[in-house]
């Protein structure tokens, strides 16, 4: 099959390279515009760019889809099928009508649970003990096209966002590949989704981090799993951030908001339960293991927080 592909962070390489190993034609590749990162701004490739150029398949990184010129570029090379994974970009309808088989989606969740941009974060954030993979057909609107094919997998107790991450890119990878047989088959059908039963995931801000210790044990717990790759939760220690990178829900009677018990164990009373903090960051030093941090410490009562 004639294949565009539009991608951009690393969710997105595994079905680009699927696309490739299955023999599909890639006729092009379209990506976000390189970005500068670090203290030096030195321009990074997107992860999706670095595969297409190992494979050289030609790589297009309009930073605007509006002015027509990309519908014209891809309406040139006459693709069977556009499939669109984490592109960051939505699609005109002048792009959607463009491919034979239609603009096919890949989607981080059970749609219609979680439309947006930040399925699996929200996933893990609100508890959630299964999720899975979407593949669809784009329309106009965020995440409402027919569905075509949906796989399930169960999310871990522990369970980080960023672990979850990583599978859901993989069984992806087969979901695309699964429904690019079915299109090139005649037997992909389509399943309109209830609207009714959707949910929003939207961007996650750096702000949600911020633990409030009025909450349970648990859905603090939820907080730090989902948040651990990017913004990290965080809480206050003395005036300074602390952020936590690994925790767990601790069956003991809490103290209170906020009030550490221990010195031996970083053990944080929550509006219900006790949150044990397992790794953490202190404002200007290294990310440890919360047994190191408390050594010479003495945090015993005192309470979390601004």
């Amino acid at each position: 099959m004639k294949v565009v592909f539009m991608g951009t962070p690393d969710f997105a390489v595994p079905t680009l390279q699927r696309l490739l190993d299955d023999h599909h034609q890639v006729l092009a590749v379209y990506t976000q515009p390189d970005k500068p990162v670090g203290r030096g701004y030195q321009l990074r490739e997107p992860p999706v760019k670095v595969l297409a150029k190992a494979h050289d398949t030609p790589v297009y990184q309009p930073k605007t889809l509006r002015d027509g010129q990309a519908a014209e570029e891809i309406a040139a090379l006459a693709p069977d099928a556009v499939v669109v994974v984490a592109y960051g970009k939505i699609l005109p309808k002048g792009i959607l009508d463009i491919p034979k088989y239609g603009c096919i989606n890949l989607h981080a969740s059970l749609l219609p649970k979680y439309r947006g941009a930040g399925p699996i974060q929200w996933s893990v954030i609100r508890g959630e003990q299964v999720t899975g993979v979407t593949s669809m057909y784009m329309g106009e609107g965020l995440d409402t096209g027919d569905v075509i094919l949906q796989q399930e997998t169960p999310i871990g107790p522990e369970e980080t966002a960023d672990e979850l991450h990583d599978r859901l890119s993989v069984m992806g990878a087969q979901c695309i590949s699964e429904t690019l047989s079915l299109l090139e088959a005649g037997r992909a059908k389509r399943h309109p989704q209830n609207d009714g039963e959707a949910t929003l995931a939207p961007m996650i801000d750096k702000h949600l981090g911020e633990l409030d210790w009025k909450k349970s044990a648990g859905e603090l717990h939820n907080l730090v799993r989902g948040l651990s790759g990017w913004p990290v939760a965080y809480t206050y220690l003395d005036g300074k951030l602390l952020k936590i990178h690994r925790a767990a829900v601790c069956e003991l009677p809490s103290p209170g908001p906020g009030v550490v018990l221990e010195d031996e164990r970083f053990l944080v009373g929550c509006g219900d339960g006790v949150l044990e903090l397992r790794e953490v960051q202190l404002e200007g030093k290294q990310r440890m293991e919360a047994s190191l941090f408390l050594r010479g410490r003495r945090c015993a009562g005192k309470i979390l927080g601004k």
